[in-house]
């Protein structure tokens, strides 16, 4: 071995240089450790998903101009949709974007007619069944807002319509603009010179009423330009707009055992997503998001854009209703609250057992009607008496402090209570809302009531008041209030005495 390394290695004597053995074997050696970098380097390059390389795109001759241009002027938005499947199918700039030459938001751009704005109608044309689900649903009607007690507080609690920093009448608060309106959906206006209103758009709300008279945005989920199917199942998607302490349904979702799940499983469950039905059972199997139980499809049940057709309850008023009951008193007919409950079980079959299912509804349904029967209708028909009667303004929404707590109670830690229990967020139940309830209906709404009524019999209201306060004594009076005024019954106090020494004795206290 010695003699072969020497020979390898040896040299010219005279010349001091390498012997030619030893220049192939170096050079060899590089030239094998060269190769075996490009085809490392082939291999990770190969496994990536590179933004700039499509070959599955196609630019067909009516979007070809489109393309070119902009791949120079917002390479973003072109990269973007060549990613999507609409690339893939040569669906286009234009084929979304043309409009005709009456539509308010028409403009000429390169020798086209085209509009800014895709609306749900523009994706009707390839969409039918989608956009008449989506029309069906309440997330189109998102847009009603407007005038609703959220609104009035941005626009004027928190805002001003009139405010802008060059003293010019806006006609919109901004509070409204860049918070309310982004989720729920502006009405869209076009100025005189044709330009969109900047008070009305850029908006992606969920309801947004377009110019051509269609309600919506598609791009709400489906975001521009990849509009993938992936992104828009991620519980991320929809805590942008549901979220926060009047309506946390992400936050729920990621303390329930649906958001562990899917929180573990992410990695695994993320390729299943861009199938078109995403199915329990075979693309994942634990860990469903929020389009799952409400849009996804089951072995019984097909994709619905109608977010509402499996919900049997409605959690957002004061009070809780059937989520038919609104229609029922307008006339409407629509399906039954029964019939969307049976849907949402077939949903929960993909995991769940008959008796599972069955008491967990009762569970929520309880939960449902101790609020409602508790501190939901005691406190809206308190409220309710207080503003009729005159006893506070009934003419101007919010300048009165028991108006907040009110709101607080209902719509910050009732939905909480509420939501929690519907989507198996037990701190969103009880700390985060029937404790908060609690509290806010003992410790302030009552006695900001006693106060009303107080000032009313000063000020010449007195029967409005003494009506009031003979109904809220009525309540306090009643079973589930009594302990709040001293009448909690002996056999009561005693089991509840037991239950605390009980307590005390186990952890030694």
């Amino acid at each position: 071995m010695k003699d072969f390394l020497k020979k390898l290695f040896s040299t010219d004597s005279e010349a001091g240089e390498m012997s030619l053995n030893t220049k192939k074997v170096v050079v060899a050696v590089l030239s094998i450790f060269f190769m075996l970098s490009l085809l490392i380097v082939a291999w990770i390059e190969g496994g990536r998903n590179r933004v700039l390389d499509h070959p599955n795109a196609v630019v067909t001759s009516e979007n070809k101009d489109c393309v070119s241009c902009h791949t120079t002027k917002t390479p973003g938005i072109v990269g973007q949709w060549k990613e999507s499947k609409h690339s893939q199918s040569g669906v286009g700039c234009y084929n979304c974007h043309k409009a005709d030459k009456g539509d308010k938001d028409a403009f000429e751009h390169e020798g086209k007619t085209i509009a800014t704005i895709v609306s749900p109608k523009d994706c009707s044309n390839c969409h039918p069944k989608e956009y008449k689900e989506f029309q069906d649903s309440h997330h189109s009607d998102a847009g009603k807002i407007l005038g609703s007690l959220d609104n009035v507080l941005a626009e004027v609690v928190e805002g001003f319509t009139e405010f802008n920093e060059k003293g010019e009448k806006t006609k919109e608060s901004p509070a409204a603009v860049s918070g309310c309106l982004q989720c729920h959906g502006s009405e869209i206006k076009v100025l005189a010179n044709g330009k969109l209103d900047p008070a009305t758009w850029p908006n992606t709300g969920i309801g947004r009423l377009n110019p051509d008279g269609s309600r919506g945005a598609c791009s709400a989920c489906h975001m521009r330009h990849n509009f993938s199917m992936a992104q828009s199942r991620q519980p991320e998607n929809c805590g942008r707009c549901h979220m926060g302490p009047d309506h946390p349904q992400l936050e729920i979702y990621n303390e329930s055992k649906h958001g562990i799940a899917f929180t573990a499983n992410r990695e695994r469950f993320v390729k299943g997503m861009n199938e078109r039905e995403w199915l329990p059972g075979t693309h994942y199997e634990q860990g469903p998001t929020c389009s799952s139980c409400h849009m996804g499809a089951t072995k019984d049940l097909p994709i619905t854009h109608d977010v509402g057709a499996r919900i049997s309850w409605t959690l957002r008023p004061p009070v809780s209703e059937k989520i038919d009951e609104g229609a029922k008193k307008s006339g409407k007919t629509v399906k039954t609250w029964e019939n969307r409950r049976k849907d949402m079980e077939k949903v929960c079959k993909s995991c769940h057992g008959d008796e599972w299912i069955a008491n967990w509804y009762k569970q929520f349904d309880n939960l449902v009607e101790l609020y409602n029967g508790k501190f939901g209708k005691p406190a809206t028909e308190l409220y309710n008496m207080i503003r009729s009667g005159g006893l506070i303004s009934a003419d101007v929404t919010f300048d009165d402090k028991i108006e907040f707590t009110y709101f607080f109670l209902w719509h910050h830690e009732g939905r909480r209570a509420r939501h929690g229990a519907a989507m198996m967020g037990p701190d969103y139940t009880q700390w985060h809302g029937m404790y908060e309830v609690a509290d806010r209906f003992y410790h302030e709404f009552i006695p900001e009531l006693k106060e009303v009524i107080e000032k009313g019999k000063r000020s010449g209201k007195a029967a409005q008041a003494s009506a009031v306060e003979k109904r809220m004594n009525e309540i306090l009076n009643s079973p589930m209030h009594q302990w709040f005024i001293g009448k909690m019954s002996p056999a009561e106090k005693e089991a509840r005495k037991k239950a605390s020494d009980a307590f005390k004795k186990r952890y030694a206290q």
